[in-house]
């Protein structure tokens, strides 16, 4: 293969490369570049060494080992999830096909106030820390302990991870049910210090959850502000995306201001029939509070979500696909009403004989998803399950989809504006380093795609396939992703905040 695609770039490896020439690892040559600042693409071959992008512009008298050309073809950075649940994935399963298959070449991982680490055998496993996987998964006592065991397992993509404040509650708490006393909040607080201490970028909260739920402002902020002192990053899933939206955000951003920490909104929506169209509300909400405080948004580019299967959710009036139940497990895949027409029985009662389960919930309105993913404060996360039997398609498809549907066919926005919403902001706003722009000196974390032909193959019906048109993926200066498919080769590894290259 290599032979061919140096036949392809036009110099054959049997040749003796001109005397004097600067030599690389790999070269992408006549590809045009979107760089992930935002700024127009340009024509530039583009030169790896020693895992870095080591030069651009005109390359015709340098040489490398590996040569591809790739004219009529996009190179940009590698995409970076910055909203994951693979905290288990990347290290069960470290080849990461449902991200490099799709371009990703980082996850942030620990989100929703969910993480593997800091825990170590818990007793019980309350939703929805299943998500992650089961009892048996959660064997890290602190951090340094899931930084070795992704380090070890040496995943395709590269790692950073997030404190879950849930797992924090549960470790330090007896009672969840309402707030942390001091000792408890003392404890929590050397807990996620010595986390931020090890390399974590900083700490999601997910306060609608129930473990979460009993959590004050004061236990929220105390907590912010130890991630404020570290000079790392707050993520929110707030407190209520339904009715009481506005406070939730509000609470998010007081929580965030108290603890001088960058923020940003997870997954932002507004669920449910009742609250269609309320983006018109809640956009220019944070706008205002933009102007005072640091906000970002995460998004991921359809109309259903996907999370614990929650009876409190079925209203009759939003379909609810079950991607897995416990003791029913063939009726992942299925839809409720479905389900619920077969037992004669109502989609309520029928939700509450699947739990403990999972679902996708079509609980937004296209027009919001729009709104969202081009405000431009917005970065794209997948939110994808990967312990999922039948995930939401989100977990293989989200990033060539907005590449394909949103900026090509919708023309939502511009292809390189879809670029720096999946590069360059995220990398600045998780504090990444040299990732997410191409750059001489940046790691060389690239994707090579087909503008004309990118777009998502996965659905709800059948979720789990590769997108079309990510043609090479490389981690790190390592090509992961070759053509369609993967190559033996990965060169992931973790991503301690402030340190660039560990």
């Amino acid at each position: 293969m290599e032979n061919q695609m140096n036949n392809q770039a036009g110099t054959p490896s049997d040749l003796t490369p001109e005397y004097g020439a600067e030599q690389f690892d790999v070269i992408f040559r006549h590809g045009e570049v979107i760089d992930g600042s935002g700024a127009e693409r340009f024509c530039a071959d583009v030169a790896i060494r020693d895992g870095k992008i080591a030069a651009m512009g005109d390359l015709s008298h340098a040489y490398a080992k590996q040569e591809f050309d790739i004219r009529g073809k996009i190179l940009s950075p590698g995409f970076i999830d910055v909203h994951t649940h693979d905290d288990r994935a990347c290290i069960d399963k470290p080849e990461m096909l449902p991200k490099i298959s799709q371009g990703v070449t980082t996850v942030i991982v620990g989100n929703c106030g969910l993480s593997l680490a800091p825990m170590a055998h818990p007793d019980s496993l309350p939703e929805p820390l299943n998500l992650l996987g089961q009892a048996k998964d959660f064997i890290f006592p602190d951090f340094p302990a899931y930084i070795d065991a992704v380090n070890q397992a040496k995943p395709a993509i590269n790692v950073a991870a997030l404190v879950g404040h849930n797992t924090l509650r549960v470790v330090a708490m007896q009672d969840l049910s309402g707030a942390a006393s001091e000792a408890e909040l003392a404890a929590m607080t050397d807990m996620l210090a010595a986390a931020l201490e090890a390399g974590a970028i900083g700490m999601s909260s997910g306060v609608y959850y129930r473990p979460g739920q009993g959590a004050n402002l004061h236990e929220l902020t105390t907590l912010a502000k130890v991630v404020g002192n570290a000079g790392g990053v707050y993520t929110s899933h707030i407190r209520d995306e339904y009715d009481d939206i506005l406070a939730s955000l509000q609470e998010a951003f007081t929580t965030a201001a108290e603890g001088k920490v960058p923020l940003v909104i997870s997954h932002h929506k507004c669920a449910g029939v009742q609250n269609w169209g309320r983006t018109k509300q809640t956009l220019p909400f944070i706008d205002q509070a933009r102007e005072h405080q640091t906000i970002h948004m995460d998004c991921y580019p359809y109309r259903a979500g996907s999370s614990v299967l929650d009876p409190a959710l079925v209203d009759n009036k939003i379909d609810i696909m079950v991607t897995w139940s416990e003791p029913f497990p063939d009726m992942g895949g299925r839809f409720l009403h479905d389900i619920a027409d077969q037992w004669q029985c109502s989609q309520k009662e029928a939700a509450e004989r699947l739990v403990p389960g999972g679902g996708c919930f079509f609980q937004m309105h296209e027009e919001d998803v729009q709104r969202v993913l081009s405000h431009p404060a917005t970065m794209v996360g997948s939110d994808g399950l990967p312990n999922d039997p039948h995930p939401h398609p989100r977990l293989w498809g989200a990033f060539p989809r907005v590449l394909g549907h949103y900026a090509r066919e919708l023309k939502l926005f511009s292809l390189e504006q879809a670029v720096h919403k999946m590069t360059g902001l995220s990398a600045s706003q998780f504090q990444l380093g040299q990732r997410g722009l191409v750059k001489p000196g940046y790691e060389a974390d690239l994707v090579v795609f087909d503008p004309a032909a990118v777009i998502d193959k996965a659905t709800f019906e059948s979720p789990c396939q590769f997108a079309a048109g990510i043609e090479y993926v490389c981690v790190n200066g390592v090509l992961g992703w070759q053509q369609g498919q993967p190559t033996e080769q990965r060169a992931g590894r973790f991503i301690h905040r402030n340190a660039n290259n560990l």
